[in-house]
């Protein structure tokens, strides 16, 4: 049986093909791509890049928590753009949630995103449980 276990959040939107939001496997915590919905409208967030990175970065924060973690604990995050003109945008939102030790990352500019949005991205954290009497495994 497989020791990993899949993450979800009602404040993230579900996946939009075969795949889960995310995965948590051991200390590790897999993040799929996240695309701009918000889950109140049910429709992309605004039609501007900031917008769309503030939104994105919310999904990935709302299934790392879920999963126990902080965005803290992002070790590496890989970004889609429609246009690496939005670069410096969306790096300007992207820097007011990762103020100190940010992630390695990767940056790509891809010809089109799923529902035409502008950004996604994905996440990879590390983290591992404070144990409690509770949780902690007997021997």
């Amino acid at each position: 049986m497989p020791n990993f276990f899949p993450i979800t959040s009602p404040l993230a939107p579900p996946p939009v093909g075969p795949y889960s939001p995310g995965l948590k496997a051991g200390n590790m915590i897999f993040i799929s791509g996240q695309i701009p919905i918000n889950m109140e409208t049910k429709k992309l967030a605004g039609t501007d890049i900031e917008s769309q990175t503030e939104q994105v970065l919310k999904n990935i924060r709302f299934l790392i928590e879920a999963a126990g973690a902080t965005m803290g604990h992002i070790v590496k995050v890989t970004i889609y753009l429609k246009d690496l003109e939005h670069f410096k945008a969306m790096n300007e939102v992207y820097a007011k949630h990762f103020v100190i030790d940010p992630p390695a990352r990767a940056c790509v500019e891809v010809s089109r995103l799923p529902y035409n949005c502008l950004v996604e991205m994905d996440a990879i954290a590390m983290f591992q449980p404070i144990q409690t009497a509770e949780s902690a495994p007997s021997f």
